[in-house]
């Protein structure tokens, strides 16, 4: 039998290709109904799916919020995770960083070490512009003003020309199996991009984001990579059973 995470994983795909009826889906993975039922439960409560008389359909998706918005939000989790993920950094490393309140909160840390920063985030360059010691490249594109970052195929065509050791991740949710969630393609093009980019990919992601499904874009993680989170151990064990790096914020 396969393992509960990835058959969810795979009946997410399979919802929306269609096969919505608990039946279906049952005979489809050889398991019995009421296990499917018990599957379709926990997507609901992650907010992957709706519940429908004898199925379920993909929910829709979360209403995005702001910048600001989200700035204000887990401030203390952001801040331990800001810390923890300073630590995986070593003088003089080419980084990239992600958009997003977490990733923001990161790159504030950096002020004053001697580093090469690539990033799309907005709110992050009038800090680091005038840095001592920092290099800074800023990936131009399109704003998307509602999480005040560049996109698109100007900023892709730049980040093509760079490499760095590592890039710091944001996401809407991170889900093992599926990636990083996030409300538009062309946000989650960059992303895979900054990825592919980059020698280690490290997700910065507070509890609230594990196993979220919010929203309907998908950039897949690479086989390696590093989570940083403030979620507690149980939280975790999945991500660890799967080979991910765990660094416990707090």
């Amino acid at each position: 039998m396969k393992r509960r995470r990835t058959r969810r994983d795979e009946m997410l795909e399979a919802i929306a290709s269609g096969v919505t009826d608990v039946e279906m889906l049952a005979g489809r993975f050889g398991v019995s109904a009421s296990t499917i039922r018990r599957d379709l439960q926990a997507l609901s409560e992650k907010h992957a799916v709706a519940r429908t008389y004898g199925g379920a359909i993909l929910a829709a998706p979360d209403r995005e919020t702001s910048l600001r918005t989200r700035s204000g939000q887990h401030r203390a989790a952001k801040a331990a995770i800001a810390a923890a993920a300073l630590r995986l950094v070593q003088e003089g490393e080419t980084l990239i960083l992600d958009g997003g309140s977490t990733v923001e909160a990161f790159g504030r840390l950096l002020h004053g070490r001697r580093q090469r920063v690539i990033t799309n985030n907005l709110p992050l360059i009038p800090l680091l512009a005038s840095a001592p010691g920092l290099e800074l490249i800023v990936l131009g594109g399109t704003v998307r003003p509602i999480s005040m970052g560049t996109m698109g195929p100007l900023a892709e065509e730049a980040l093509r020309r760079l490499g760095a050791a590592r890039a710091f991740m944001s996401a809407d949710g991170v889900m093992l199996g599926r990636g990083l969630c996030e409300a538009t393609l062309e946000q989650v093009a960059l992303k895979e991009l900054m990825m592919a980019q980059a020698q280690e990919v490290v997700v910065l992601a507070d509890a609230s984001k594990l196993g979220r499904a919010g929203q309907p874009c998908w950039a897949p993680l690479p086989p390696h990579w590093t989570l940083v989170t403030d979620a507690d151990d149980a939280a975790c064990a999945p991500f660890r059973a799967a080979g991910v790096r765990v660094v416990r914020a707090g």
